[in-house]
């Protein structure tokens, strides 16, 4: 039997939002934008507080320069989002199309590409390098693309009624974005109901949307499991959306247990209204062949090990499979560097619950692994089999990696790569590609297919899937076609701060090497390596600067960004 709870809690905030969507209907495309403006200002005020709650939840000591990630996956991205979206409500009030001025392109197979990355002076200096677009879905057109982008506030007045949202519990931005978008882009007033671990928060998030609590558009819920079902199935609510695992998201649709699966089996799911969702899965780095240097090979690992510890391995979008060639000369030394920057990255606690029982899962599969730090809490396998064998079906959301070698080489191993991807992992939420400039020249059309091939929500080129989460325009969720009778990554997408439609996904770009080596190398490319590598001496003061000056825009504190960036 569960905890007992008392259902007056959330009757109460549902009876609030029933009288807060007459509200929001009659809140002008001003008055919204200057809600966000409000949120932003109250984000940067309590952005310390904020990770000081994260850090206290997580584990991590005041010093160490994993609070970075606590920086720059929390208070920043808020800051960020609520100045994009602010900006296209801004556009809107004009009664001009988000897109107004942006020049749109055309990507692989005649898709359109919303440019998304950089957008203004700023990310031109901080990013410098990078840069990413939206690819809009097959058969849409240019017209249409500007035509639809705004979703609901093309006509804010039509509200959505009531969406739950069950907010994660790893990293600390995804219920606010979740819960902003479903205000904008659906027009929902919303229910958001925290996950227990991110509890501590509470009173910050308070503080941060008061704006939006005290116009009765928003309210902020406790509890667990008993409490989500309650409000996911009460006759109030409308809509649900929900970050977590594929488990999770089946229970509530199709109910717990044996009875679940037999509905599931007969196609009568228990939840009687939609339901959107971002799950995780296995996402692969694809490293590609190429005439890399000693310091390419030691770069590259630190990255790829970037891909799987980030946040300790609690990312829907954390790279668990690493696909190789058995025929590249330097891929002994590869593995030789990523042993080692696996070692060597900073011990931290297993803080998500769970993670312990699955590492030992992993070790109980693959008894043969490595195994690093203290309790042998990572887990490197290595020769893993090219099909049915756990790792490549199973979501450990821990600090474990796989490597598979394919026999290939060239342009036919990046074919063969994408095709294993597509084909023999669970999920489509990330993928990564890493390769050697040289190489994405040499393959030319064919590296521009193979990213196009990827059936995935978010691809990154030379760079980590985590920069598509925090860049506010992107849109983040699954590649489309998922049903709920198989979910995979999930249904639908968030962030998006131009407010696109017809969505099908993100593609980021990095440079192959940090400066100054960028430079030296004929790469046009400022940036040093980035603060969100797990790796990085100074990511925590770097994040903290970050966060500061996208709170004030005060172009005075540049320089300390530079400078803490280059000691990274």
């Amino acid at each position: 039997m569960g905890t007992p709870f008392d259902e007056t809690a959330i009757d109460n905030a549902l009876a609030d939002l029933s009288a807060g969507e007459k509200a929001w209907a009659a809140t002008s495309l001003r008055r919204r934008r200057e809600l966000l403006d409000e949120i932003h200002v109250r984000t940067g005020r309590f952005a310390e507080d904020w990770v000081r709650s994260a850090c206290a939840i997580k584990g991590l000591d005041e010093d160490s320069p994993l609070v970075g990630e606590e920086w720059m996956s929390g208070p920043l991205t808020l800051l960020q989002a609520t100045a994009a979206l602010s900006a296209t409500l801004s556009v809107l009030e004009t009664g001009n199309s988000p897109l107004t001025g942006i020049t749109l392109q055309e990507a692989p197979g005649g898709r359109v590409a919303v440019p998304i990355l950089p957008r203004g002076v700023y990310d031109r200096l901080m990013l410098n390098g990078f840069r990413g677009e939206v690819w809009l879905r097959p058969g849409v057109d240019a017209a249409t693309a500007r035509k639809r982008a705004g979703l609901a506030q093309l006509d804010p007045t039509a509200t959505g009624g009531i969406g739950a949202v069950l907010g994660a519990g790893n990293i600390t931005s995804i219920p606010p974005l979740d819960a902003l978008y479903e205000l904008y882009a659906h027009n929902r007033v919303v229910a958001l109901k925290l996950n227990p671990i991110t509890d501590p928060l509470y009173t910050v998030f308070e503080m941060v949307f008061a704006p939006l609590l005290e116009l009765g558009v928003l309210r902020i819920l406790t509890g667990g499991a008993a409490e989500g079902s309650y409000l996911v199935h009460h006759d109030d609510v409308a809509h649900v959306h929900m970050t977590g695992s594929a488990h999770t998201h089946d229970a509530i649709v199709w109910g717990p247990g044996q009875e679940g699966l037999e509905r599931k089996k007969e196609h009568r799911p228990l939840l009687d209204k939609p339901i959107t969702s971002e799950l995780g899965g296995v996402s692969p780095t694809i490293v590609v062949p190429g005439d890399w240097s000693d310091a390419d090979l030691r770069y590259q690992a630190q990255h790829v090990a970037t891909h799987r510890l980030h946040n300790n391995g609690y990312n829907c979008v954390a790279a668990q499979a690493i696909v190789l060639s058995a025929d590249w000369d330097r891929k002994d030394r590869f593995l030789a560097e990523l042993r080692t920057a696996i070692e060597r990255a900073p011990q931290r606690a297993a803080y998500y619950p769970g993670s312990d029982v699955r590492v030992a899962d992993a070790l109980a599969s693959y008894p043969d692994a490595k195994r690093f730090g203290p309790g042998a809490g990572r887990v490197l396998v290595e020769q893993l089999p090219h099909t049915d064998t756990p790792l490549l079906r199973n979501e450990y959301f821990s600090p474990v990696l796989g490597v598979v070698e394919l026999p290939y080489a060239g342009g036919e191993f990046l074919h063969r790569a994408v095709d294993f991807a597509n084909t023999e992992l669970t999920g489509t939420l990330g993928a990564n590609v890493i390769a050697h400039p040289a190489t994405i020249r040499r393959l030319g059309i064919g590296f521009d297919r193979a990213i196009e091939r990827l059936r995935y929500g978010a691809i990154a080129v030379n760079t980590w899937t985590g920069l598509a989460f925090l860049a506010p325009r992107a849109a983040w969720g699954a590649f489309p076609g998922h049903t709920l009778d198989d979910v995979q990554s999930g249904i639908g997408v968030v962030h998006n701060a131009f407010l696109l439609d017809d969505v099908e996904r993100t593609v980021v770009r990095g440079p192959f090497r940090p400066a100054p080596r960028s430079l030296v190398r004929g790469e046009p490319s400022l940036s040093p390596k980035p603060p969100w590598f797990v790796d990085n001496a100074t990511a925590a003061t770097t994040g903290r600067r970050l966060t500061e000056f996208y709170a004030s825009a005060n172009p005075a504190r540049l320089p300390g960004i530079f400078l803490s960036a280059l000691r990274g």
